[in-house]
């Protein structure tokens, strides 16, 4: 009696334990999901990540015509009929310079390029070490890019480890980025690939390799209502979470709504987070960005790529913006954005809840070009100095203050140069931060921190980041003036601790 007792208690605490456990699962549907997702501190503690473009265009001539960074597409011009290209004649430069350089795309597609492409120079290892140096607390390699190509040991044939450089990259991403104590994020940017490359299509013969590659058994404008594409994406992506267990999964791209989509896209996000939970007893460790402006962003991570946020947001965000010019690596592409624009345009993000990512375009060898490489390290130059105030803080009560005004929204990120009249903040451990957004060459003054204004605690003391030297202060009505220290650190942002009572 007393053991049929015990095992019907046993049966019943298991019952009980796993409608527990089915309470915790999040159901496929964006009000579930806003419910139950959580960014996990290591996210917002680190701040700042390094996003890996590359691939297959990444070897073609580096000395190419801007191709922005969508070179299978725009080598097919003109694009079938009904199709617009709204940046016409960059396709069609580049068509003709394809022609001229590698010949007639009868004769030489996109896929002839694979060949080229042989990072015959890449060490996951020293370059992950790198920009761990210089700051960076995950790493977010590019698993597929818009062309279709996967960047890993795939079931799709057309991949990194069947041909061009014959390695699995995003195995070894992850173990360099473990190595070395970072998170390994992956990017996929699948669900454009039909599209991508509907201009190459007549170009294509049935039962050839080629004909998965160009995805020739999908509509190219109806694709996102096919139920057979739509199960496709799923299959490819599950296979990526599966097979490499990634601290965060980024979707670039769109996904499979609810209606014409069958759901496919919340499925698959619910069906990650809901995987990590059940791994880590209920408890989310993993991080879902995409770009979706219309879905409550509650829900997930907002990628808000090239852009910026005007006031501090609800919720954690991504500023990702690029290093190299152009996403892809071009020797002639230009990073429009100064190094002390992007050093003062991440405190900004960060100042508003943001976190930062930062886009590396590897040339096709697998190397960093120098470029990039002095961006980043004057970054980390930066983060060795005041990093104190950046890893692991929040948004105070307001961002800052200033003249200079941040777009908010996707793209048309500030490249404008800021002044020492642009502040913003950041707290930690009962400290406020206050961060001089240009090299100050006189007095700072903090209106905001007029002692009649915000901040409605003392001031006991105001030390200048990476600096042994006595600050002298004043706080009065006016706001919190700072005497122009005698020696400032070779810092394009200047950051300042205040110790409150």
């Amino acid at each position: 009696m007393i053991r049929n007792l015990f095992l019907f208690c046993c049966v019943f605490s298991l019952g009980i334990l796993a409608d527990s456990a089915a309470a915790q699962e999040i159901e496929p549907n964006w009000e579930s999901l806003s419910e139950h997702y959580e960014v996990p501190e290591w996210f917002v503690d680190g701040k700042i990540g390094v996003w890996f473009h590359w691939g297959i265009s990444s070897a073609a001539d580096e000395n190419r015509p801007n191709d922005g960074s969508h070179y299978g597409r725009r080598m097919y011009s003109p694009p079938p009929e009904g199709m617009a290209d709204e940046e016409m004649g960059m396709s069609e430069t580049l068509t003709k310079w394809h022609i001229e350089r590698y010949g007639p795309l009868e004769e030489f597609g996109y896929e002839d390029l694979i060949p080229l492409f042989k990072a015959e120079n890449w060490d996951p290892d020293s370059i992950v070490k790198f920009v761990k140096e210089n700051g960076a607390k995950f790493i977010m390699p590019v698993a597929c890019h818009h062309d279709n190509f996967d960047m890993y040991d795939s079931s799709h044939p057309w991949n990194a480890v069947n041909m061009g450089p014959r390695r699995d990259t995003l195995k070894e991403w992850k173990a360099a980025a473990r190595k070395h104590g970072l998170k390994f994020g992956v990017s996929t940017h699948l669900y454009w690939s039909p599209r991508f490359f509907a201009n190459a299509r007549k170009y294509q013969t049935p039962g050839a390799a080629e004909w998965a590659l160009f995805n020739m058994d999908y509509d190219a404008q109806g694709y996102a209502t096919q139920d057979s594409w739509n199960q496709h994406w799923y299959d490819r992506c599950w296979e990526i979470i599966e097979k490499y267990d990634p601290d965060m999964f980024n979707n670039d791209s769109p996904y499979p709504k609810i209606d014409g989509g069958n759901g496919l896209g919340i499925q698959l996000f619910t069906n990650y987070l809901n995987r990590d939970r059940r791994q880590n007893g209920g408890k989310q460790t993993v991080v879902l960005s995409f770009k979706d402006a219309k879905v409550d962003r509650s829900a997930f991570t907002y990628n808000l790529e090239r852009g910026g946020a005007g006031e501090i947001k609800p919720e954690p965000w991504i500023w990702a913006t690029d290093l190299s010019g152009g996403w892809f690596y071009r020797a002639t592409a230009v990073n429009r954005m100064s190094v002390p624009v992007m050093v003062g345009n991440s405190v900004d993000a960060i100042s508003k809840n943001g976190v930062v990512m930062l886009n590396i375009a590897l040339k096709g060898d697998g190397t960093i070009p120098e470029s990039q490489a002095e961006y980043l390290t004057a970054f980390g130059d930066f983060l060795k100095i005041n990093g104190q105030g950046i890893y692991g803080t929040r948004p105070w009560k307001v961002f800052g203050e200033g003249p200079l005004k941040i777009k908010d929204g996707r793209q048309g990120e500030n490249r404008r140069e800021f002044s020492q009249q642009d502040i913003r903040f950041t707290t930690k451990d009962g400290n406020l931060y206050a961060f001089v957004l240009a090299r100050p060459t006189k007095d700072v003054l903090i209106k905001t921190l007029a002692s009649d204004g915000l901040l409605d605690r003392s001031i006991t003391e105001v030390r200048m980041l990476g600096s042994d030297e006595v600050i002298r202060w004043k706080r009065s009505t006016d706001g919190l003036t700072i005497r122009l220290p005698n020696e400032i650190p070779d810092s394009m942002v200047v950051g300042f601790a205040l110790s409150l009572n």
